[in-house]
């Protein structure tokens, strides 16, 4: 039986394209998504203090700490006396 197809080898071919072209926007959302994650964990570290995630960023811009979302956010999750030094400095 066939099925009405007249290739196998073809539909491996096109399988492949789109399982490429599905890794490439899953590589997307994923960073999408961990940056949504990072600015929460952040949002939440900083409201837990007393400050808004906008103000806190901005106060650090102004001192010239230049950190990134991903460490501050590994900070605010892993060392939460250190991220509390970082708002309060």
């Amino acid at each position: 039986m066939m099925w009405g197809r007249k290739s196998k080898i073809s539909l491996a071919k096109t399988a492949a394209v789109k399982a490429g072209v599905n890794a490439y926007i899953g590589r997307k959302l994923k960073k999408r998504n961990n940056r949504g994650l990072q600015q929460m964990r952040i949002g939440a570290a900083a409201k837990s203090l007393g400050t808004k995630y906008s103000k806190l960023l901005s106060e650090l811009k102004k001192r010239n700490i230049e950190l990134n979302r991903k460490m501050l956010s590994e900070i605010a999750r892993q060392y939460p006396a250190v991220f509390a030094k970082l708002v309060k400095a």
